[in-house]
């Protein structure tokens, strides 16, 4: 009886999410076809769905009763389109784009932290909140800010200030990389995919921004590439929040305050799952022990589901943006966010221009 009143607490959220997600997609074809007489809209309907929860939130206040479904939806139904992404990709594809992508995002997390040490000494800000910082545009947003924040002790407005700090360049990033990737590399795939995974830092954001770069410029494989190499980054939390614990408490950290098993993003391991549902599924049509049909039916079913759930995901970050508490935010920890952004985005860049013939070759 508990567990049904609790599923039935997160229905409101839900279901406004699922509304904002449709209210969205008819705004994009109003827009695309009935104004514009093209084929689709100029604005992909994530971006729409995002830009109307921030409207609404900081227009009327959520009421509590639809918070709690929000939040479900931000962490759950955004882990399950991250799975259900999967179904887009072969093995063979999972191996070629990792392999490309654990450099790069090697490279990227080192700078970040070297610039991230400079910028403490010349902005005079705490190391816990340059920690945290680091952490949140280095590997995974906000999810790595609330993970370190227990190892190095950080107060709750520290953890406030960080995560506000993500979250504002995380919807700006989000919301013009995906065009700013595809004038800045003319459409190349691979390189757009490694630009997003790499400079956006919320796994939502990153998902966001990859499908906005499918849905307005009809490249499904740029999605993909994203994907993989931001749950790569995200699988980095495994060893960045020890290192972190050691760095701040100088080795004398109790291991009761880190859990590998706690910290672990286990959603990856979903999306590797369905990769590999995706290529036995492929092996028994190709066998014709299966009706290629009906496969073909699941994976297209599959691949709404997650667009789906992806789309009400980010209507329900923007339902949690609140702007205000963005005002509030000091100018130095602003700072150094955005040199933080600006920092993985350059480093994604260079890296890619440096090492362009032996990415090609892989």
């Amino acid at each position: 009886m508990i567990e049904i009143r609790k599923i039935v607490s997160y229905l409101p959220g839900i279901i406004l999410a699922l509304i904002l997600y449709l209210l969205a997609d008819g705004i994009n074809n109003i827009i695309g076809i009935e104004l514009l007489g093209m084929e689709k809209s100029p604005i992909s309907t994530v971006m729409i769905a995002i830009l109307i929860g921030i409207i609404m939130s900081n227009a009327f206040i959520p009421r509590p009763g639809f918070q709690i479904g929000l939040a479900f939806t931000q962490q759950y139904i955004l882990k399950f389109g991250i799975i259900c992404l999967g179904i887009r990709l072969s093995f063979e594809e999972f191996i070629k784009f990792g392999t490309i992508a654990v450099p790069l995002i090697l490279v990227c997390i080192t700078s970040v932290l070297l610039i991230i040490k400079i910028l403490i000494k010349k902005f005079q800000i705490s190391s816990k909140m340059s920690y945290l910082i680091a952490i949140g545009t280095s590997v995974c947003g906000a999810t790595a800010i609330v993970a370190t924040a227990p190892v190095i002790n950080a107060k709750k407005g520290e953890v406030t200030y960080a995560i506000a700090n993500i979250t504002l360049f995380g919807v700006f990033t989000m919301l013009v990389y995906p065009y700013f990737a595809n004038l800045y590399f003319e459409g190349n795939s691979l390189y757009a995919g490694l630009f997003l995974g790499t400079a956006i830092h919320e796994t939502s954001q990153v998902a966001a921004a990859g499908l906005i770069y499918d849905q307005q410029f009809n490249s499904p494989e740029t999605l993909n590439i994203a994907t993989v190499t931001k749950l790569i980054r995200n699988s980095f939390l495994v060893i960045m929040i020890p290192l972190f614990g050691y760095l701040y408490n100088r080795g004398n950290v109790s291991s009761s305050k880190i859990s590998i098993i706690k910290i672990f993003p286990y959603f990856v391991l979903g999306f590797i799952a369905m990769i590999f549902i995706r290529n036995i599924g492929d092996q028994m049509v190709e066998m014709q022990s299966y009706n290629g049909n009906t496969w073909n039916s699941f994976i297209n079913y599959t691949k709404d589901t997650a667009k789906i759930c992806l789309s009400m995901a980010m209507a329900a970050v923007g339902m949690s943006t609140n702007l205000s508490e963005l005002k509030s935010m000091g100018y130095k920890p602003f700072v150094v966010g955005l040199i933080a952004a600006t920092t993985v985005g350059v480093v994604s860049i260079i890296y890619m221009k440096f090492f362009e013939e032996i990415i090609l070759l892989l």
